[in-house]
């Protein structure tokens, strides 16, 4: 059988994985593990005895720096970039990476889509307007105004200054899409409850951004119903970019909706799968030299798919997020969303479980949900659920988000 070129790069995975362990025997994490380690071997043997990293060895071993190298030198030479996290999960870590390494392994990813590739090929400096929860990280800061030039780098424009999208007024929400109409983007890159929000402005508003080629979905779980309203709006296709700060992208839609890996980036392997296939993703980045991460524990649940000629994942969510059904058995964030499939009407909504009591909280739009379909909703939840009591059921004004400024849809009390 003939390798396809999904199976080369695969293979050549593996080949860059041997390269690199020896050289992160300098990072001081991994040199007592990686010096012990026998010569030859088989790579996946070998990396299957290392130890899972997680956010608590990141803060203790930041900046991963060999000796006689100064983080304080880097940043005047400007060799590096230094980020945060957004803390979702726990509070931010430090990321350190190669100037402009943000923006090449970026690109790896979106090329695996062929619709985005024909777009950043024809037009090689696209310009993108970005919609996400502001972090005060020199570029955005929701607690103190910034001005168009002061959000404007290089090809990207950061809109929104708001962590709460609810309330803005409309005043706000005008600002931002007459900023937008005038830098004309060819694509969106969205938190998608902030997408969703100004996607409905514009549509009470009749308003249209005809340079649009797609959007991009990052920065957090990508709901049906968000989907629904942002395809709706603005009638381009919808995609889901997924990664982290500290890893980098790792998944990219593409024209088949499938989750695709970029080799180039990172070595992905599922752990602690339950019988169904949903675990941990636990990922190995092959590019980042400054700050290289053997085997880290993301936080993140998904299942892989391993066709016969390709792969592909489903990103479950959160692992913290995940629920339980009365009967025991594992509740993601998708299996939730699932739920959603097909309903019309919603703006964005939370699942609460406390013990054995389940409460489901929405944001409707202005002229829904209709009454079948929450029912349709309460069924699904019921069948998924099996829950001892009733969900308990009610549209708000608003939902607000956990600290970091990112929107859990589901929680766990």
């Amino acid at each position: 059988m003939l390798a396809t070129p999904e199976m080369i790069r695969e293979a050549r995975q593996l080949s860059r994985l041997e390269q690199l362990l020896p050289e992160w025997q300098r990072v001081p994490l991994y040199h007592t593990f990686l010096a012990q380690r026998p010569a030859g071997g088989d790579i996946l043997a070998a990396l299957n005895t290392f130890p899972f990293t997680g956010k608590r060895e990141m803060r203790q071993s930041f900046p991963f720096l060999p000796p006689g190298q100064s983080l304080e030198q880097l940043l005047e030479r400007e060799a590096v970039e230094l980020e945060h996290t957004s803390g979702t999960s726990e509070e931010q870590l430090p990321v350190l990476f190669k100037r402009g390494w943000w923006d090449v392994q970026e690109q790896r990813a979106l090329r695996l889509n062929p619709q985005v590739s024909n777009v950043l090929d024809k037009y090689p400096n696209a310009r993108r307007a970005t919609l996400t929860t502001p972090a005060c990280n020199g570029r955005v800061c929701f607690s103190a105004w910034r001005s168009r030039a002061h959000r404007t780098f290089g090809n990207t424009l950061f809109v929104n200054q708001a962590r709460i999208p609810f309330v803005l007024a409309d005043a706000d929400l005008e600002r931002m899409a007459d900023e937008m109409a005038d830098w004309a983007p060819r694509f969106l890159d969205l938190d998608p409850v902030h997408g969703a929000w100004f996607a409905l402005y514009c549509e009470r508003r009749g308003i249209r951004f005809p340079s649009l080629e797609f959007l991009l979905c990052s920065y957090e779980f990508v709901s049906v119903v968000h989907r629904r309203i942002l395809q709706r709006v603005f009638n381009v296709p919808v995609l889901n970019l997924y990664g982290s700060t500290e890893t980098g992208h790792l998944l990219m839609e593409d024209g088949q909706g499938r989750m695709k890996p970029c080799y180039e980036n990172a070595f992905l392997e599922v752990v602690d799968p339950e019988a169904r296939g949903v675990g941990d993703l636990v990922v190995t980045t092959l590019t980042n030299d400054y700050m290289p991460l053997l085997r880290y524990r993301i936080g993140d649940l998904v299942k892989r798919h391993e066709l016969p000629y390709e792969t592909a994942y489903v990103v479950h969510g959160r692992a913290r997020d995940a629920i339980r059904s009365q009967d025991g058995r594992r509740v993601t964030t998708w299996d939730v969303d699932q739920c959603f499939a097909g309903v019309a009407g919603i703006v964005h909504y939370q699942l609460h479980q406390d013990k054995d009591q389940y409460r489901l909280r929405y944001i409707p739009e202005e002229d829904g949900p209709q009454a079948n379909d929450i029912k349709a909703v309460a069924e699904k939840l019921d069948h998924l659920l099996c829950p001892s009591k009733p969900v308990e059921i009610e549209s708000a004004a608003m939902l607000p988000p956990a600290p970091s400024g990112k929107f859990r849809l589901t929680i766990a009390a």
